[in-house]
């Protein structure tokens, strides 16, 4: 009598993991049809970008000559490459950070996690993180990003540069000197720690400092600047010098500054 109730359960058992199994496939069986059949991928990104503007935008935006500022059109273009995007947070972080949850989830560079108090004490000091009250009143902004690549050599593109709105410049790329290839405007020089210019002089008077952190010791950075204190470097830059100079000599990349 005892085994046969033994028997029993078990074969209860095993139907209940067989019935669970088959759900449990059935439902990712249906999972992945969705994802086949569907424009985007997992994560709600457009699974084939297409440079052709979807109809209701190619149709708004119709009458705008080449090169005219259209208000709302990156907005607009973003939402049709991405259905998720929305833009609720400031450009920058300012003192109502706190509130951003989803930011505060994860640690640096997709986040802020672990460095509220490193910001506050920034924020505190620097108290101002917008654009220029001109830039902000313009009711459509038309930006460029002017890369540190030589392609810009003997263009003389530097006056077509300087006619946008918002020109952004990365680390410590040059303006001086090369004004007539790539413009004299800067309105952000977006920057980490080991890219910055190290000399206050080197950057333009009226340029907006954005630091794209990325690590947690770049805020830590951030504020021995902010407070003037003395830095503490966040690498070893001989050890790194060296790492690279064995990269060079394996032939994994190329030494082109005539020595590391």
């Amino acid at each position: 009598m005892g085994l046969l109730v033994f028997v029993r359960n078990l074969l209860l058992a095993l139907c209940l993991f067989l019935v669970l199994g088959f759900l449990y496939y059935s439902a990712w069986k249906l999972h992945l049809l969705q994802w086949e059949d569907s424009k985007y991928d997992r994560l709600g990104f457009l699974l084939k970008l297409d440079s052709k503007l979807p109809a209701e935008l190619a149709t708004k935006y119709a009458n705008f000559s080449e090169g005219a500022c259209k208000p709302g059109y990156a907005s607009a273009l973003m939402t049709a490459i991405f259905p998720r995007f929305s833009k609720p947070a400031p450009m920058f972080l300012d003192d109502s950070f706190r509130k951003w949850a989803r930011i505060r989830e994860f640690v640096p560079p997709f986040g802020i996690k672990g460095q509220d108090n490193l910001i506050k004490a920034i924020l505190s000091v620097t108290k101002e993180y917008r654009l220029t009250p001109a830039l902000d009143s313009l009711r459509c902004r038309r930006c460029i990003i002017v890369g540190n690549g030589g392609v810009l050599a003997n263009k003389s593109l530097g006056s077509r540069i300087d006619d946008y709105d918002i020109v952004v410049r990365l680390n410590s790329a040059p303006v001086k000197g090369f004004e007539k290839d790539v413009g004299s405007k800067t309105t952000l020089r977006i920057t980490y720690p080991e890219g910055a210019m190290q000399r206050p002089e080197q950057y333009e008077r009226d340029s907006l400092f954005v630091l794209a952190g990325f690590k947690w010791q770049d805020f830590k950075w951030l504020k021995y600047i902010v407070y003037k204190e003395r830095v503490s470097w966040t690498h070893n830059i001989q050890r790194e010098k060296e790492f690279l100079r064995k990269l060079v000599k394996a032939h994994v990349i190329t030494d082109l500054s005539s020595g590391i």
